[in-house]
């Protein structure tokens, strides 16, 4: 394939969270220890319950979502707390932590050297009003020709609309395109409706995500070049 720009997702494609860290912290106020990789593995394995069972769940407020991503969460490493008592207590240590959002290892040179390729380079992504400023934060936002954010155009994924307006905004055929997101139901499935070729990124191998099998799976952006070289 002749691949001429390449999209991106932004949370869990190139940004992540500094979440199980935080978490881990809250739960040590309640007397509650927890090793740092079951968090992880938690937290990636309940974000993958509700990208396939539960779709746009995350678009919801966060009131919304969290207090059922929490318990499921928690009852998956054993664990029985108030929610609300530790949701409360996790949000006051994380409101002490600057640039919450942080770029994955890797990420910064892959973007440099597509750049360096000539590649086109862009962001679809279902994202609020902080978009911008998280990848700025992160040191990110001067890789990308164009962002297209669904506050910002009305539309989210997997809606093939906020696909065809990053093809319109780029100026560029679905064909010479490569999007790249964590969740196959939105990322997948919406590029492929107007023609893009797709690619799931899973650090974790194929933990969680066992049922892909239509879909190239990478476990790093870098394994990115393998599809487009």
């Amino acid at each position: 394939m002749n691949i001429t720009f390449v999209w991106f997702d932004i949370g869990y494609t190139l940004l992540y969270m500094q979440r199980e860290t935080t978490y881990q912290k809250a739960l040590r106020e309640f007397d509650i220890d927890v090793p740092l990789a079951d968090i992880e593995k938690e937290f990636h394995l309940t974000d993958k319950l509700f990208m396939r069972q539960y779709p746009g769940f995350f678009l919801q407020p966060r009131e919304v979502f969290m207090p059922a991503y929490l318990g499921i969460m928690n009852y998956h490493l054993g664990l029985s707390v108030n929610l609300c008592e530790l949701d409360t207590c996790w949000e006051a240590i994380k409101k002490d932590i600057d640039n919450y959002w942080l770029p994955f290892n890797g990420v910064t040179e892959v973007l440099f050297e597509l750049k360096r390729r000539s590649l086109g380079l862009g962001i679809i992504s279902n994202w609020d009003c902080t978009a911008r400023d998280i990848l700025s934060a992160a040191g990110l936002m001067d890789f990308f020709d164009h962002l297209v954010i669904s506050c910002e155009v009305d539309c989210s994924k997997p809606d093939s609309r906020i696909f065809n307006l990053a093809l319109q905004k780029g100026s560029v055929e679905a064909r010479r395109c490569i999007y790249v997101g964590d969740n196959y139901y939105d990322d997948c499935l919406g590029s492929r409706k107007v023609g893009m070729n797709a690619l799931i990124i899973n650090r974790f191998g194929s933990l969680g995500v066992e049922e892909i099998e239509d879909c190239p799976v990478i476990h790093r952006l870098s394994d990115i070049f393998n599809y487009i070289d």
